[in-house]
């Protein structure tokens, strides 16, 4: 039986690292390969505990190009793909919406056509093709409810729109060229490692500076989430659990809107930084809405838990906790990442490998 080696892709980012650490650890007879661009989220910081195993090697490679993609798939005989490596971020796809056509569609079907083509598993019906998306995908919920996988996609964003294009790909070559894909669409992450434009590590980042909290119209936008940790198990399930062809929604069954979360922040920090209670919340400042900005997503993770037994471990107070204390605990890897230190880090680590 052939040997797994694993295409991992994104992970140098935040849910990626944390699906190549679990992988790494877990499998010792599957190799896992991390492929990855370095754009500023890539951080390979965030994976220095595994970087020396003999199960893991890292590529810095982009899969927009396809040419060095092919020759990647036919060099190491990509087994399996688990494929994380997106542009994320909803007010950068806004400003500059083609770098997410890019990545997160042309990128994708790269991967796909090599899967298809040149993989010693996939190109026979064999392996698994794992694309992981957003529940961003299905639009807004503004009228109650809960997204099911077979919610109607109504993306609302450059960002989603361009995930919800990956998906379709990814379902349209199962279907035309029968290649074994699972798909999943989770709801927000938060945790250790997540790269401070994104609104807990920022918001943690400013208290800690005093710095203000800039909070999109009124705060009540309306978000489920879950602990990245309690995301990369529910990845090890769908990948060696989930039917092929199906998708599994992620989620916490853990909504807050946006004012709630940040008070919630707040007040933990001003515990920890020793503050008196309400310090923290007078630097919340209200600011211009975003456009197009989705009112409420939540997840129905019932699939998942029933078919495949998984369930969330942490709910959100006790996630936050550890959270903040593994930022504080790690000002360093802050300090890096705001001064684009980290960036250097490649270069100084493989330069003579």
């Amino acid at each position: 039986m052939l040997k797994k080696n694993i295409l991992i892709t994104g992970g140098a980012g935040f849910i990626g690292s944390h699906v190549v650490r679990l992988f790494v650890n877990k499998y010792p007879d599957y190799h896992i390969f991390n492929i990855d661009k370095l754009t500023y989220a890539g951080n390979l910081k965030n994976i220095t505990d595994i970087e020396n195993a003999t199960n893991y090697t890292f590529i810095k490679a982009d899969i927009v190009d396809a040419n060095q993609i092919n020759e990647l798939f036919a060099k190491h005989q990509f087994t399996d793909v688990i494929h994380l490596a997106a542009e994320s971020h909803v007010d950068r796809s806004i400003t500059n919406p083609i770098d997410f056509v890019m990545t997160n569609v042309v990128g994708t079907v790269n991967l796909l056509n090599a899967a298809k083509s040149l993989s010693p598993t996939l190109s026979k019906g064999e392996g698994v093709f794992y694309h992981v998306s957003t529940d961003e995908v299905y639009g807004s919920l503004n009228d109650g409810g809960f997204f099911l996988e077979t919610t109607p996609y109504d993306p609302q964003s450059p960002y989603s729109a361009s995930k919800a294009s990956s998906d379709h790909f990814v379902r349209a070559y199962h279907n035309t060229y029968k290649l074994r894909v699972v798909l999943s669409n989770c709801s927000n992450n938060y945790g250790p490692n997540q790269f401070p434009e994104k609104l807990v590590p920022l918001f943690i980042n400013n208290i800690g500076n005093n710095k203000p909290l800039p909070v999109y119209g009124k705060g009540e936008n309306v978000r489920d989430w879950l602990y990245v940790v309690d995301h990369a198990r529910a990845i090890d399930d769908v990948f060696h659990k989930g039917k092929i062809g199906e998708t599994y929604n992620i989620g916490g069954f853990n909504e807050w809107t946006n004012i709630d979360l940040i008070k919630v922040i707040c007040k933990a920090m001003d515990k920890k930084l020793g503050r008196t209670e309400g310090e923290s919340e007078r630097l919340i400042t209200y600011v211009t809405d975003r456009a197009g900005h989705d009112l409420r997503y939540a997840i129905d993770a019932n699939k998942i838990m029933k078919e495949l037994g998984w369930q969330p471990s942490l709910q959100f107070e006790e996630g936050i906790e550890k959270t903040i204390d593994w930022y504080l605990a790690n000002q360093e890897w802050m300090n890096e990442i705001t001064s684009g230190n980290y960036q250097n880090y490649y270069e100084a680590m493989y330069a003579n490998r």
